[in-house]
């Protein structure tokens, strides 16, 4: 891939949303402010290109060098690479297409380039039909967001219904409401865990266990030294270490065509008499440290103890 690893990292600031979500009217504003316009030159991608356009003809966007990105076949590092080098930018903005998979963009950034802030803008007044209609975009842009906010806002929508549908895919992400008079409000729902995690022993019934994959993988070290019993499917492989196997569920996050197999690393020293897709009983403790698996450091659990079970009445994991 394309950049020197010697070169500091490349700040990615990305906006993503739907056509007339707000996105644009949020970059012309930061664009705008001293504390980020402060010299920087800056690389602004535009992947879509929705009603408002921007002006960038003022003295304020005398370092602001604006490219249109036609097609996601164009989000490589070659071409990336020859925008950075042809506007001589230090950071890049990036207001991304709705339409289009992050994929694109993660897999096709140059190495040095880093995201070091993601904003999700929403029309809260079409959400609910894009998410209906669109649910694999939505789930793909919430992903991965800092913060969600849903524009055009009134007092008569009903928030949990909007914050369920958030919190189902991150609870990590931060949530504002930016009402049509300007005023804003952040989410102060409290989303408790089903299943506590200060016991001597956490048990995660079987309807638990998304929610606690997707917690663990946020984050791991609030679970380091912590002992945890489930139901979970084994996977083993060839290629894995001596006492080495996998056990998870098939999560479903949006729709059918999104199940995945969600799973961590387990360590044991009987991992020969277990076979694929063997359903199980689990105990062991937590420890986050590094492991191929995953590329750096994870969640590895240290089992005590596997009881062979049956598979659970809905097999498949969700976050409902």
């Amino acid at each position: 891939m394309a950049g020197n690893q010697n070169q500091p990292d490349v700040p990615v600031y990305l906006f993503t949303g739907f056509l007339e979500s707000g996105k644009t009217k949020f970059i012309q504003g930061t664009l705008e402010d001293k504390r980020f316009n402060n010299g920087e030159k800056t690389l602004l991608l535009l992947c879509e290109e929705g009603e408002e356009e921007y002006d960038l003809s003022s003295y304020p966007y005398k370092d602001v060098y604006l490219r249109t990105i036609e097609a996601p076949e164009e989000l490589n590092p070659e071409n990336l690479s020859a925008l950075m080098k042809e506007t001589g930018a230090e950071r890049v903005v990036v207001e991304y297409n709705g339409m289009w998979q992050l994929n694109s963009l993660f897999n096709g950034m140059p190495d040095n380039w880093a995201v070091c802030q993601e904003m999700m803008f929403v029309d809260a007044s079409t959400f609910l039909n894009y998410n209906a209609n669109m649910r694999s975009l939505v789930v793909d842009k919430l992903n991965t967001t800092d913060l969600v906010v849903f524009n055009r806002f009134r007092s008569d929508m009903d928030k949990m219904e909007l914050h369920k549908i958030v919190r189902t895919t991150s609870r990590r992400a931060d949530i504002a409401y930016e009402y049509e008079n300007g005023q804003v409000e952040y989410d102060d729902i409290q989303d408790p865990l089903p299943f506590d995690i200060e016991a001597p022993k956490i048990v995660l019934k079987d309807t638990d266990y998304a929610l606690w994959y997707r917690d663990i993988m946020e984050e791991p070290q609030k679970y380091h030294g912590k002992t945890i019993q489930f139901r979970g499917l084994v996977a083993v492989d060839k290629k894995f270490p001596k006492g080495m196997f996998a056990v998870g569920r098939h999560v479903m996050t949006c729709c059918a065509d999104d199940i995945t197999y969600c799973c961590v690393v387990a360590e044991w020293d009987k991992s020969a008499a277990l076979q694929s897709r063997q359903w199980v009983n689990v105990t062991a403790v937590i420890q986050v440290e590094k492991h191929k698996l995953y590329r750096g450091k994870g969640p590895v659990l240290k089992v005590q103890e596997v009881v062979m079970t049956s598979a659970p009445e809905q097999e498949v994991a969700t976050f409902y």
